[in-house]
């Protein structure tokens, strides 16, 4: 016999409403692998514009890494965005600054690279703060771009960047560089697969947190990315 007394309707009610709360504080993280609940969310993965492509590098800045694909980038005369890390920018405060002098824009990633589904608001809080403090202090300039790691939201992460004015943008196509398995030619063929006007790539110019040696594969990537991209008519443009 069940123990549920149909007189109680409090009990099925309540269990409707905490099944509710986790889908609502699940379902920004669903939005990286399912696009079509990105912008309803408030989640954006174009270009403000519509026009161009925005070249997004994430999880720098790297003493090798970073350096290669600005580079690269400055030979292209192309100009990207780079999404920093709190602890990398501590280990490499030099490199922000340089970033920003090159003329590339910063966008804020985290400061510990971890699972936002697995923190406490308050843990994110006080991530986010101390990486934006870092980037400030060595980057000079405040960000006002937001990607999480992975591209896995929590409902407090949307929120906190919504109340901070920060644009929370993923991406349209990324090239998979972190695996160790890619190689500098499916790198290329998997972030400008269909890449088009308005465009976001997603590369990493960092292994702190993928495959050793990732950058340098993207690194070989990357010419061939932007010729590509440029015998398609695109030009690059900021997020």
């Amino acid at each position: 016999m069940s123990a549920y007394d149909h007189r109680s309707p409090g009990l099925p009610l309540a269990g409707a409403l905490v099944g509710a709360a986790a889908v609502g504080y699940l379902l920004p993280g669903l939005a990286g692998a399912w696009p079509a609940l990105r912008a309803p969310l408030g989640i954006e993965d174009r270009t403000a514009s519509g026009r161009g492509y925005a070249l997004t590098f994430d999880d720098g800045p790297h003493a090798q890494g970073t350096p290669a694909m600005l580079e690269i980038l400055a030979l292209a005369n192309v100009r990207a965005t780079f999404f920093l890390v709190g602890e990398q920018v501590r280990r490499n405060p030099s490199l922000a600054a340089e970033i920003v002098a090159a003329g590339h824009g910063v966008g804020l990633h985290c400061h510990r690279h971890r699972n936002l589904l697995r923190l406490t608001p308050r843990q994110l809080r006080e991530d986010l703060a101390r990486a934006r403090e870092l980037i400030e202090t060595h980057a000079g300039v405040s960000p006002t771009l937001y990607r999480p790691p992975y591209g896995l939201l929590s409902a407090p992460a949307l929120r906190l960047a919504y109340e901070r004015g920060w644009r929370t943008l993923l991406w349209s196509h990324w090239g998979r560089d972190w695996d160790a398995r890619a190689t500098p030619e499916s790198i290329c063929a998997r972030v400008t697969d269909g890449a088009s006007e308005g465009a976001v790539l997603l590369l990493h110019d960092a292994d702190d947190y993928s495959a050793a040696d990732s950058w340098r594969r993207t690194a070989r990537a990357l010419p061939r990315v932007l010729e590509t991209l440029a015998g398609r008519g695109l030009q690059s443009s900021m997020p």
